[in-house]
């Protein structure tokens, strides 16, 4: 199971997209991305200006990629992903692997690495893999960084105080480098599990092997005490600086807007290796392979919360609107009024960097914005049914929160039908089934 496997599939089905024209790796290729993004096709690009190497873009760039990548449907896929958070499978280490058909002296620019937004410090990493160990190896971490090229062999790192941010602080008391392998090019399983929100110390490769079957490989590094997967396209091995940091920033992040510059580690590169004929897989900040990655597992921890409180949750949609993190819409089923703000509540507390969520009928498309906007005209009055959170933690990405401490306030919409009316004055009008109709009509489509 490797990244090139699932491409081969992919274009099978003729859901790749060859991009045959030279481009730059500076703005061209990432305004080519952002103008299929949100489409449901992986881009290759063929040729890339001064370099040999392809770039391939937009891998987990809808929920139908990652569902057949996780081989699962979109209704069981949530489900998928907490059986591997509970359920961890080992993962085996060999010792070789087509990553290591070529071990070389580092130089980071060999790599195609983009340069993305007008006002970005420079070329960006954003879909590396990051591996790291605690001294003891009972603790590990596998996650999503972006890193900025520094020169041929150094980069910085950008640092949330989450679990590597963990790791590095035991590293700086001891007064040491971490050690870590940055892998890039790997099947959307070890991105998404690399994603999730489960307890420090769980290996997120185990997790990622249990998405993928059993399947996925590790081989140590050479010069660093860190793991790659074995089929990555290219890994390069690295020690976080506990004592050096410079300038990180201006990056566009998940919103489309520019996060800070702030100081950030600097990361050595002491080692590389990849396949021969690599490829360097692109993500785009902002795009809907970002916002998905980032939200999916959040939607996840929101539908087993919500689940609690009322009987049947159909779908959750941390919706591209709100860059797949600030605005969620729900769907459920009720049995009281009341259900559909007890919904609400459990959201909030299942993702708390949430802003504004909307809970709706089954019969509303949560990823149709006109349904959901139809819905709140039609069945929401705010004098009771609008929730307001004043002063809580929510998300640093908000632009409008405030910076220092992310507080914020929280506005909950009920626009669910309410039980004392008639049910026929909130139901949807329908067509009887005609066939014939949907014949002809599918025949002008066709022409």
């Amino acid at each position: 199971m490797s990244l090139r496997v699932f491409l081969k599939s992919m274009e099978r089905q003729g859901k790749v997209r060859h991009v045959k024209a030279e481009v730059s790796t500076e703005f061209e290729a990432s305004y080519i991305m952002k103008s299929f993004d949100n489409q449901d096709c992986i881009l290759l690009f063929d040729k890339i200006r001064g370099y040999e190497t392809k770039i391939v873009a937009n891998v987990c760039g809808s929920r139908s990629n990652l569902c057949q990548a996780l081989g699962t449907t979109k209704e069981r896929l949530y489900e998928k992903l907490f059986e591997a958070w509970r359920l961890p499978r080992k993962t085996k280490t060999t010792t070789e692997g087509s990553v290591k058909e070529v071990i070389e002296k580092p130089d980071l620019k060999k790599i195609p690495v983009l340069r993305h937004f007008e006002k970005d410090a420079g070329s960006y990493l954003t879909s590396a893999i990051v591996h790291a160990k605690s001294n003891d190896g009972k603790a590990e971490n596998v996650s999503v960084h972006r890193l900025l090229v520094l020169d041929k062999n150094h980069l910085a790192i950008r640092l949330v105080p989450r679990h590597l941010f963990q790791l590095w602080k035991m590293a700086k008391d001891r007064g040491v480098d971490l050690d870590v392998s940055i892998s890039i090019g790997v099947h959307p399983a070890v991105l998404l599990a690399a994603s999730s929100p489960i307890p420090f110390g769980v290996c997120e490769f185990d997790v990622a092997n249990a998405l993928m079957g059993n399947t996925l490989r590790l081989v140590e590094c050479e010069h660093v005490n860190a793991c790659a997967p074995a089929e990555a396209e290219l890994v390069l091995e690295g020690k976080i600086s506990v004592t050096k940091e410079v300038d990180e920033g201006p990056f566009v992040d998940i919103t489309g807007t520019y996060d800070i510059c702030r100081k950030q580690p600097v990361v050595e590169v002491v080692g590389m290796m990849h396949r021969r004929d690599y490829m360097y897989q692109a993500l785009l900040p902002s795009g809907s392979e970002h916002r998905l990655l980032m939200g999916l597992p959040h939607e996840a921890l929101i539908w087993e919360s919500v689940s609690k409180v009322v009987p049947k949750v159909h779908a959750v949609n941390l919706s591209a609107g709100g860059s797949g993190w600030l605005h969620a819409v729900i769907s459920i089923d009720k049995q009281v009024d009341g259900d559909g703000k007890n919904a609400l509540l459990a959201a909030f507390a299942a993702h708390p960097s949430l802003k504004h969520a909307v809970v709706v009928d089954s019969d509303i498309d949560i990823f149709n914005a006109s349904d959901i906007e139809w819905a709140i005209a039609t069945r929401f009055q705010a004098s009771k049914d609008l929730i307001i959170i004043n002063n809580v933690r929510g998300s640093t990405l908000d632009s409008s929160a405030d910076q220092e401490t992310g507080l914020t306030a929280k506005v909950g919409v009920d626009a669910t039908r309410p039980f004392a009316k008639p049910r026929e004055k909130f139901e949807k009008a329908a067509f009887p089934v005609c066939k014939r109709a949907e014949d002809i009509v599918q025949k002008m489509f066709d022409v």
